[in-house]
C-alpha cells in the first residue's frame, strides 16, 4: 500500500490524498460504509458502486469468523470473490467487538481473549496471532492490530495496563504478519492501533510507541466509546500531532457528520461508523440543512424531494411524505432508502471536504456548514 498527501488545506491540518492499494485508490479523506458481516446492510454492490460511490467499504473479523466462517471464506476465494466487491476492503479485528462482550469474555495477556459466540455460545480464542491467521483468510487489503479497548470510564491504572497489553499484542501481530504470506495474490497490509483512554500521557506515549513501528498507515481506537464529544477531540488532536505525516490516519468508529469534519479538519484521512445505516434504517436522515426525524408528522404532507440539493435517484423519485409512510407502515423499502440517502450524504460529505481542501477553503467551508448540518429540522 502506498500513501500520498496531494494537498493540504491552509487554515487547519485537513489534507486530501490518494491511497493505493492492489484493489484500486482511496481518496482521502474518506468515509468507509460498515459492512459487518460482509454486507452493508440493506444495499447491493451495484449500489455501493454506483450510486454512492463508495470506495472502500469494512467488514468485521469476529462476525465474519463466526458466521458464515473461515472454510467458506477461503474456499470462495476470500470476502471479495464470496460478496462480489471488488475494491479495497478493510477489516476491523474484532477488539472493539470483543470489549463489547465485557460479560462473556476474559483477557489473558499472554494467550489473547477468550469470549463466547453470541450466536450460541460457543467458547473461543481469539490470539494476536489468530486474528491476523483470520484476517489473511478474509482477504481485506487493510488489517488491523488487535487490541484492547478499554470502556468509558476507567480507571488510570487500567487503562495503562490496557495500553501495554496493546502493544504487546502489536508486536506479536507485526511479527505473525511479516512471517506469513498474503492470499489469493493481493498484498494486505496492517494498521496498529493507538489506545490509552482519555488520558493525553498514555495517548501521547501509544501513539509515540505506535509511530515507532513504521507500518503504512495508523488508527486512533478507543474513541466513541461514551467520552464527552470535546475530550473524543482532544485525543484526536494529540494522536494527529504525533502520528506520522505521511502515512494515513483512521478514527475508528467516528461518528456524526460534524465529528468528521472536526476531525478532517485536524488532519484525520480515513473514517467508518455505523450511524448512517443504523440510523437509515431508523427513520433519522442527514441532509445538508439538517437531520430529519422521518416519522415526524411534518413530513405527511410534504411533497417536495427527500432531499432538493442531492443528486441521488432515490432523494429525487421519492417524497418526503412518501418515506414517512414508508416508515410509519414498517416498509422495508423506508428503511432501504434511509440507508442510501445516507450512506450516499457521507460520502458526499468527505468528497466536499476533499474538494475544498484542494480549494485552499475547506476551514471557512467547514465553519459555515457546520452549524447547518447539526440542527434538527
Amino acid at each position: 500500500m502506498k500513501f500520498a498527501v496531494n494537498c493540504w488545506d491552509s487554515h487547519s491540518n485537513a489534507r486530501a490524498g490518494l491511497i493505493h492499494t492492489d484493489r484500486g485508490e482511496i481518496e482521502t479523506p474518506i468515509f468507509m460504509p460498515v459492512g459487518t458481516v460482509g454486507a452493508v446492510k440493506g444495499m447491493h454492490v451495484k449500489q455501493l458502486k454506483e450510486d454512492v460511490k463508495a470506495q472502500i467499504i469494512l467488514g468485521n473479523t469476529y462476525h465474519l469468523y463466526l458466521r458464515p466462517g473461515l472454510e467458506v471464506l477461503e474456499k470462495a476465494g476470500g470476502i471479495h470473490q464470496f460478496n462480489g466487491w471488488d475494491k479495497p476492503m478493510l477489516t476491523d479485528s474484532g477488539g472493539f467487538q470483543v470489549f463489547s462482550l465485557s460479560h462473556k469474555r476474559k483477557i489473558k495477556p499472554d494467550e489473547g481473549v477468550w469470549f463466547q459466540s453470541h450466536i450460541d455460545g460457543s467458547k473461543h480464542l481469539f490470539s494476536p496471532e489468530k486474528v491476523i491467521d483470520i484476517q489473511r483468510i478474509i482477504g481485506a487489503d487493510i488489517v488491523m492490530a488487535f487490541d484492547e479497548c478499554p470502556p468509558y470510564p476507567c480507571e488510570y491504572e487500567y487503562a495503562k495496563k490496557s495500553m501495554h497489553i496493546t502493544h504487546q499484542w502489536l508486536d506479536r501481530c507485526i511479527q505473525r504478519m511479516d512471517e506469513t504470506e498474503p492470499r489469493y495474490g493481493k498484498s494486505q497490509t496492517l494498521f496498529p492501533i493507538v489506545q490509552g483512554s482519555v488520558f493525553p500521557d498514555l495517548r501521547k506515549r501509544s501513539a509515540e510507541y505506535i509511530a515507532s513501528k513504521e507500518r503504512e498507515g495508523n488508527a486512533i481506537g478507543g474513541v466513541s466509546v461514551g467520552e464527552p464529544t470535546e475530550l473524543m477531540y482532544e485525543i484526536t488532536e494529540l494522536c494527529c500531532s504525533i502520528l506520522p505525516k505521511d502515512k494515513p490516519r483512521y478514527l475508528m468508529g467516528v461518528g456524526t457528520p460534524a465529528n468528521i469534519l472536526e476531525a478532517i479538519g485536524m488532519g484525520v484521512d480515513m473514517f467508518d461508523c455505523v450511524m448512517p445505516t443504523r440510523n437509515g434504517r431508523n427513520g433519522m436522515i442527514f441532509t445538508w440543512e439538517g437531520m430529519m426525524n422521518m416519522r415526524n408528522e411534518k413530513w405527511k404532507y410534504d411533497f417536495s424531494p427527500i432531499d432538493p440539493q442531492s443528486d441521488l435517484f432515490a432523494d429525487q423519485d421519492y417524497s418526503r411524505a412518501y418515506l414517512r409512510h414508508l416508515y410509519v407502515a414498517n416498509e422495508m423499502l423506508g428503511a432501504m432508502i434511509g440507508t442510501i440517502h445516507n450512506i450516499h450524504f457521507y460520502m458526499d460529505l468527505v468528497a466536499k471536504a476533499r474538494e475544498h481542501i484542494q480549494k485552499g477553503d475547506f476551514a471557512s467551508w467547514k465553519n459555515e456548514v457546520m452549524p447547518k448540518i447539526s440542527r434538527k429540522l
